[in-house]
């Protein structure tokens, strides 16, 4: 591979980290690579650092060149653009790493993008790296858990400094925000290690008195052969917090995501893992990158993506 050909569409602050990432990731490798940008506007500047990083600026609105043909296609714009993006850009690109969701809504016609092998395209998850979630995957047997607790509960308008998060597409339900969108993570871990759900049942709503048109809590409780799981995802915390307690036949396996911490309550063992948002963000960059190079196949594909968003919109199937 000669040049290595890479786009970002939407560079927002996840666009910006996975940008950073990529660049650091691939300069370790002997292999030439440039970084295209779209855009929705030109006009509004980038900082030195990241103008350094990249080749060209496009605008997203304007066709796309016949010839333009990337090896990795990031889509990282406004949740509700997601989809749309992956359409227009399905004959541009031979992997795409889709941040999640992928949809804004479940009754999504896939036929649209017929041009796509499912295995090309990998949606975000990248609690899935985190290590937390690395060590319960492979440490805790499954088939020991009865049944988990998850929470996931912190303040909108603490998440992005410098932004009125009343503007941001987090607290308006036409532009795909909402905490059961915004918090998605928390179903795909739980499936990636539980697996599929056959029942449940979900409670969402808009409570607090945060200035936002989208919901601000979901509850849900939902079931399969094996487990029970009940899962908290709320806007209004004001202590953030990402747990899930695993309540198994001999023991209750407490785990904080954002500490690194697992404790095991019998024997009052605590176990300190490394919790820095950007390591397991860039595992996921690796992970990507195997795809592309053809070195492994999509764990998290399309179709995964589009069966999490129903049980995160309360859509179980009953078998």
């Amino acid at each position: 591979m000669n040049c290595l050909k890479i786009a970002f569409v939407g560079l927002g602050s996840i666009g910006t980290r996975h940008l950073k990432n990529t660049y650091k990731y691939l300069k370790n490798f002997n292999v030439h690579f440039e970084i295209d940008v779209y855009r929705s506007n030109l006009e509004r500047e980038l900082p030195d650092n990241i103008v350094s990083l990249i080749s060209r600026q496009l605008l997203v609105d304007e066709d796309i060149d016949d010839s333009s043909v990337y090896d990795a296609l990031f889509i990282t714009n406004p949740t509700s653009l997601h989809f749309e993006t992956l359409v227009k850009f399905q004959n541009h690109a031979k992997c795409f790493f889709i941040e999640k969701p992928v949809f804004s809504r479940t009754d999504v016609d896939l036929s649209l993008l017929s041009k796509i092998h499912s295995q090309n395209c990998y949606v975000a998850c990248p609690l899935r790296y985190n290590s937390v979630i690395e060590y319960v995957k492979d440490n805790i047997n499954v088939s020991d858990v009865l049944s988990i607790k998850a929470v996931s509960s912190s303040y909108l308008p603490d998440w992005r400094p410098g932004t009125d998060y009343r503007k941001c597409y987090s607290a308006h339900t036409d532009m795909g925000g909402g905490v059961d969108i915004d918090l998605i993570h928390e179903w795909d871990y739980i499936t990636h290690i539980f697996g599929d759900m056959d029942y449940g049942f979900c409670i969402s709503d808009k409570i607090s008195d945060l200035e936002i048109d989208s919901n601000d809590i979901a509850i849900y409780i939902a079931k399969n052969k094996h487990i029970t799981v009940e899962l908290h995802l709320d806007y209004f915390g004001r202590v953030n917090q990402r747990t899930v307690e695993l309540f198994t036949k001999d023991d209750t396996v407490k785990c904080d995501i954002l500490n690194g911490e697992i404790l095991f309550s019998n024997s009052n063992t605590l176990i300190k893992l490394e919790s820095e948002r950007n390591d397991y963000q860039m595992k996921e960059i690796e992970h990507f990158f195997k795809i592309v190079f053809s070195e492994t196949e999509s764990d998290s594909t399309v179709e995964h993506a589009l069966k999490v968003l129903k049980y995160a919109k309360g859509n179980f199937s009953i078998k």
